[in-house]
């Protein structure tokens, strides 16, 4: 036992306080230059796909990018709207927001259709992303003037009061889910250990290696900006597989104490520990960093967000395992000890250390494979499938501003914007660039594509021409009056880019052209990941293969994890599908249907699953390899294998279910969709592939699974042959 994991483990054994100081003070390190370095967000640009992150790009350049904005709607208390105090109250207003130094510029009270709102728009300076920042300061000028007019009603909404609302709805339900996982994981652990210390020390490095992981990704945000999204997967995924990852440890430590009768010390008991489950850990945690390294071929800020995260907490909950968990464990095992020895001494009999989990409910629920392996191997494929069938109807969309709850005050006040002001809802821009000098003929084609817009029913209405500084860049924005996740938004779209605008701007010589805005963003960001996914994808399964085969030295059994995993993600997928798409799981899990799965949701879902896929892979099989390595056929290595590893692998897929069901909770419908989906392909991927699937399959093709390892092979050879030589009669004899 020379490996990595064992001189860390045993070093940490040996200097049980060092090695938990060091770890806290490693802890305490990260967080420390975290806080100090701070948070490096991602930009506007790095947001920027297709060809309407192009247009953006433009625009830019010429100082005519899309400004944020936010909408004031002043209408009466009760009821006509007041004409002469709601245009003294817009002039207050506009004077009050001119002097903030937030503020670009404010447009004319603008009012509406029924005569009962008046619309004050401001333009602020700045990045769209950094605009939520500064509503606080418009929100104080917006209350003062209502407080300055009781009849009236001012009411705020934007694009940065929404995102505003959407940060602090997240805050509030990631403190919800929170409440729900903790204590849950803590009973779970309980049941599985008995003990109050023994379950909270998953618990306790789990958030500490959160605590660690969130400082470290501060400094990682320095290469790889952060989207916003960075925390909340290190809260997901952190609690997850720290506590799996020090399960796996623990209970292998439990075992090996239970079968040692108190005739090994503690030490000893971490080397056995950190020879089995310590390499499992380190293989799990080296694989779940490979799949969703995956994630930065997508291009693409946000999944490089979650990247970042992911890999940063799943490298600290390694760390942990072969550091300050050893430590504690030699720490508990020797207070064990002590209290063992008190018990002797009063003639006390011991009390039981629990052994392998392995139990008569195990045996019974393998029973179908150990018997009957090829119709339970068809039988659960099948399901499987079935429940894959609904990913024929899957259908991909951009989750838009209108997808947001309308528990946000800032949404319910973006309603009655929309109702007030229909011909507003959605904005197109039409960016041109060409030499200086065809500056005017490219105004000509752009009031040339405003005309035909305004005889078009998708569209409302034009703005003015604007043009850069330097006459290179124009710009012209073209209103529709359908919501942006409307199918007439899409058309209006699809009629600019492929009859208006080549037919106009199209003729103009050496003009580049391009729509934006945010139907467009909607509509290129899924066109954007569909040209990535076979990249993706391809990676995944290749890095997946590579992993596995190199675990275990099988390429059958790489192919097997890699055909398993698309398996259990299809079915999954299937099942979202049929939940989210469809209306009929609306009220229970209180959500608005937009008959469609956010854009990246699938693709989070392959790469994360077939990620945390190999902590049950890695953790069956090396169970099932070191049985037959020790002289066991491969059938009755399955079967133990198998029995003595499902309770712990029952264990860590209610823990990982309980933290991504929370995620259920949460108000943001592509949080929900990827709390749901994850929940859904844990749970199947323990009960049904790990307890159907996978043993039936390593049943049927018997020595082959191991195909072309020699060590293996030669291990089954063996055992063949003292079988035989038994059965005869005659001992074995060595011949070497």
């Amino acid at each position: 036992m020379t490996s990595l994991t064992v001189r860390m483990a045993r070093w940490s054994a040996r200097h049980p306080w060092r090695a938990i100081v060091g770890w806290l003070v490693f802890v305490a390190l990260c967080l420390g230059v975290g806080g100090a370095v701070g948070t490096h967000g991602a930009t506007t640009a790095d947001y920027r796909v297709g060809e309407a992150g192009r247009a953006e790009a433009m625009a830019a350049e010429g100082g005519l990018e899309r400004r944020a904005t936010e909408q004031v709607l002043i209408s009466a208390r009760s009821g006509a709207l007041d004409r002469d105090a709601a245009e003294a109250a817009a002039g207050d207003l506009t004077a009050r927001m001119e002097r903030l130094p937030e503020v670009a510029g404010v447009a004319d009270p603008l009012l509406s259709g029924d005569r009962r709102i008046l619309m004050v728009e401001v333009a602020l300076k700045g990045e769209e992303r950094d605009a939520k920042d500064k509503v606080d300061a418009l929100v104080g000028q917006t209350d003062a003037v209502a407080k300055a007019y009781p009849g009236l009603r001012l009411e705020e909404t934007g694009s940065p009061s929404i995102s505003k609302g959407v940060d602090a709805q997240r805050g509030d339900d990631l403190a919800l889910s929170e409440k729900i996982t903790l204590p849950i994981t803590l009973i779970t652990l309980l049941v599985v250990f008995g003990s109050v210390t023994m379950a909270g020390v998953p618990l306790l490095l789990a958030l500490s290696s959160i605590a660690a992981a969130i400082g470290l990704s501060m400094v990682a945000s320095h290469v790889s900006p952060d989207a916003g999204v960075g925390t909340n997967v290190i809260l997901m995924i952190g609690l997850a597989v720290g506590v799996d990852y020090t399960l796996f440890y623990l209970k292998r430590e439990r075992e090996e104490r239970a079968r040692s009768g108190g005739r090994l010390s503690s030490e000893a008991l971490v080397d056995l520990a950190s020879a089995t489950s310590g390499r499992a850990v380190v293989i799990s945690g080296l694989a779940v960093v490979a799949s969703t390294a995956t994630l930065y071929l997508a291009s693409d800020v946000i999944f490089s967000s979650l990247a970042t995260g992911t890999i940063v907490v799943v490298l600290v909950a390694v760390a942990s395992s072969l550091t300050a968990l050893p430590a504690m464990l030699v720490k508990l095992g020797e207070r064990e000890e002590r209290r063992a020895r008190r018990r002797a001494e009063r003639g006390r009999p011991a009390r039981r250390t629990r052994g392998d989990g392995g139990g008569r409910v195990w045996a019974a629920l393998l029973r179908p494979a150990s018997r009957h392996p090829l119709a339970t191997l068809c039988v659960s494929v099948l399901a499987l499938l079935a429940l894959a069938v609904p990913l024929a109807e899957l259908k991909i969309t951009e989750m838009s501003r209108d997808t947001h709850s309308r528990d946000i005050a800032a949404m319910r006040v973006y309603d009655r914007l929309n109702a007030a002001f229909p011909d507003r809802r959605v904005t197109h821009q039409v960016v041109v660039r060409a030499d200086a000098s065809r500056s005017g003929e490219v105004g000509g084609a752009l009031r040339e594509l405003a005309r035909r817009a305004d005889a078009d029913p998708l569209f409302s209405g034009a703005s003015r021409v604007r043009t850069s500084a330097d006459h290179r860049v124009s710009v012209l924005e073209l209103k529709v009056p359908y919501l942006g996740n409307s199918d007439q938004a899409y058309d209006s779209l699809d009629r600019l880019r492929e009859d208006y605008l080549p037919a106009t701007v199209g003729r103009v010589e050496g003009a580049e052209s391009g729509v934006s805005g945010d139907v467009a963003r909607y509509a290129d960001y899924p066109a954007h990941q569909n040209g990535k996914l076979p990249l993706v994808l391809g990676a995944l399964l290749l890095v997946t293969f590579a992993m596995t085969a190199y675990a275990f030295r099988s390429l059958v059994l790489a192919l097997i994890g890699v055909l398993l995993n698309v398996l259990s993600a299809a079915a999954a997928l299937g099942l979202l599908v049929l939940v989210f798409q469809g209306t009929w799981a609306e009220g229970p899990l209180d959500f608005h249907s937009t008959g469609s799965i956010g854009s990246r949701v699938p693709l989070f879902l392959f790469v994360i699953l077939f990620g945390l896929s190999m902590d049950y892979q890695v953790f069956v099989v090396s169970r099932i390899r070191e049985a037959v390595l020790a002289g066991a056929s491969t059938r009755q290595a399955v079967l133990d294998g198998i029995r003595t590893s499902a309770s712990v692998v029952t264990s860590a897929a209610v823990v990982m279910t309980t933290v991504f069901v929370s995620f259920v909770f949460l108000h943001i419908i592509e949080m929900k969709q990827i709390g749901f989906v994850l929940a859904a392909a844990v749970l199947l991927d323990a009960f049904i592939v790990r307890i159907m699937v996978l043993p039936s399959a390593m049943l049927l093709l018997g020595e082959a699974s191991w195909w072309p390892s020699r060590e293996v092979g030669r291990a089954a050879g063996r055992t063949t042959a003292a079988s035989a030589d038994t059965a005869d009669g005659r001992p074995a004899v060595d011949v070497r």
